[in-house]
């Protein structure tokens, strides 16, 4: 028939055909999976399993929201039987524990007595070996006596346990840190109860069970220089301006300088505790000037850095000559792995204080402690008592710097310059900064301790010259840090082959003794930021 179109592909063939097709075999595919067996263990198996993680989610949201209100109701209500308080600005918790029974009865007798209820002839039969000892006119100067003790870790609270059963009547204590389980080692009076709690509350509540008419000032905070006027303020108006006596026994060295500078510098009497970490030998304990202090780093630091402020003696110090050495204690490194997670100064209580561990063996700063406080109650109750003198070596210095002037003006003078008038950027200070403290009064050459003098350690590469930016005035272009320390007749040689000859020093030296002078600038660098 004419007009109509046939499709002449078989059925099979038929897109329409196709399309069935493949519906109905995934149907039957679908339907044989469904009934298949171990789908149906699957499926069974998945939806026990959603079941029972339901169950449990459930279970412990149900506990948890229990808990949350059995916590909830155990906190007492903010009433007078429970105050709230607040923390400290370092996080600690209430600055006074709750006190059991005795305690309480403790504080109470304290409070009493403190306010002048309390028999003066207990006091006087409980101090009556103290009396005896000083005689009347030095007992009553420590009895009228205030004293501020800054650090109460193990060597001060040894001292200011000392203090306080020894006569002192009022006592200001200033720390800002708590109580921690490893500080019980060497700790004066804490105990497991006090960890948590600050050392400053610490200290107070267990001396007044043992003197409870002395009286406190309890200063939670770090020292810090800016606030010196109100932490080394007079205990009252009536009564001067600054404490009878300050002790140092902060083992953070910016600090310590801090105090140290602050106390010199206002007049305040002051002693100042030096290392006990990794000391052991009691008997080699001194009280001395802080100039002759040896043998101990925090002092070399200490010194170091007070020389920088102008301060090179005047200061009594507690320190040892213990030296240190194979088989013996030293400064504990931090764990790789704490390098690797970051920066390791964030590890530190505060900032710029020490994070790596100091071992220490307990009964060094109760040594220390007692030997500030021995110096204290002597000092006060005017007993005749001697301190090993400063170095006093100031003709040494004149002399050093002399001979410095002389060899800056050969020097201009073997290069045709006139040297007449020729200042040289160095004073007396600077000499004994760099003498004692840079290369510890010895030569790098020979080691020697006498007949010292400073040279330059190199020939100046373009040459001696005299800079005459000011009018009328010549100055040598000399450095501190081109300055190394020898014997006079080692400075004499090194002037004719290194300075004159131009000979480098690693020509004319040996290997240790390059390394030595190395060594000694790269700790003036560190340290030259506080000049």
């Amino acid at each position: 028939m004419e007009g109509r179109r046939f499709d002449s592909r078989s059925p099979s063939k038929s897109p329409k055909y196709r399309q069935r097709s493949g519906s109905d075999n995934m149907s039957s595919w679908l339907e044989r999976q469904l009934s298949s067996h171990q789908f149906q263990l699957a499926a069974t198996a998945v939806v026990s399993g959603i079941t029972v993680a339901g169950l449990i989610y459930g279970g412990q949201a149900i506990r948890r929201k229990v808990a949350v209100e059995e916590l909830k109701a155990s906190i007492p209500p903010l009433d007078e039987e429970h105050p709230g308080q607040r923390l400290t600005d370092f996080g600690a918790a209430s600055p006074v524990a709750s006190a059991a029974k005795e305690e309480e009865r403790v504080a109470a007798l304290a409070r009493r007595a403190q306010q002048g209820d309390y028999d003066s002839e207990l006091i006087n039969e409980q101090l009556t070996r103290t009396a005896s000892f000083l005689t009347p006119p030095g007992y009553e100067r420590l009895r009228a006596s205030f004293v501020t003790v800054v650090g109460l870790g193990g060597v001060g609270s040894h001292c200011t346990s000392a203090l306080a059963r020894s006569g002192v009547s009022r006592i200001r204590l200033i720390d800002f840190d708590q109580v921690t389980l490893s500080s019980l080692n060497r700790h004066a009076v804490a105990t497991l109860a006090d960890v948590g709690t600050p050392k400053v509350h610490c200290v107070r509540k267990r001396l007044e069970a043992v003197v409870p008419w002395v009286q406190w000032e309890c200063l939670n905070v770090v020292w810090r220089e800016d606030q010196g006027e109100r932490l080394l303020a007079g205990w009252d108006e009536g009564r001067g301006s600054t404490p009878d006596y300050v002790v140092d026994a902060i083992d953070n060295i910016d600090s310590k300088v801090e105090l140290l500078k602050y106390c010199h510098q206002h007049d305040i009497k002051v002693i100042s505790s030096m290392g006990a970490g990794c000391k052991s030998d009691p008997a080699r304990v001194f009280v001395g000037d802080i100039s002759a202090s040896i043998e101990d780093p925090l002092s070399r630091t200490t010194r170091r850095k007070l020389r920088m402020s102008g301060i090179s003696e005047g200061i009594p110090v507690v320190y040892s000559t213990e030296k240190p050495g194979p088989g013996k204690a030293q400064l504990l490194p931090l764990p790789e792995d704490e390098f690797v997670k970051g920066k390791v100064n964030e590890l530190s209580v505060l900032p710029d204080f020490r994070a790596r561990i100091l071992p220490v063996l307990g009964t060094m700063p109760a040594i220390f402690g007692y030997a500030v406080a021995n110096f204290v109650i002597l000092d006060i109750a005017g007993y005749p008592h001697e301190v090993g003198a400063g170095k006093s070596r100031e003709k040494m210095y004149d002399s050093i710097l002399s001979c410095l002037q002389g060899l800056e003006e050969r020097l201009a003078r073997s290069t045709g310059q006139d040297s007449q008038g020729l200042k040289i950027p160095v004073t007396k200070d600077d000499i004994g900064y760099l003498v004692e403290e840079v290369f510890r009064g010895k030569s790098v050459v020979s080691g020697l301790p006498t007949r010292l003098a400073l040279t330059r350690w190199r020939a100046p590469k373009d040459g001696f010259r005299i800079d005459h930016g000011w009018s009328g005035q010549k100055c040598s272009k000399l450095r501190l840090e081109e300055l190394v320390c020898m014997t006079k007749e080692e400075a004499a040689i090194h002037e004719k082959e290194v300075l004159r000859e131009g000979k480098p020093p690693e020509v004319v030296y040996d290997v240790d003794i390059i390394q030595l002078v190395e060594r000694r600038r790269e700790e003036e660098l560190q340290f030259r930021r506080y000049r």
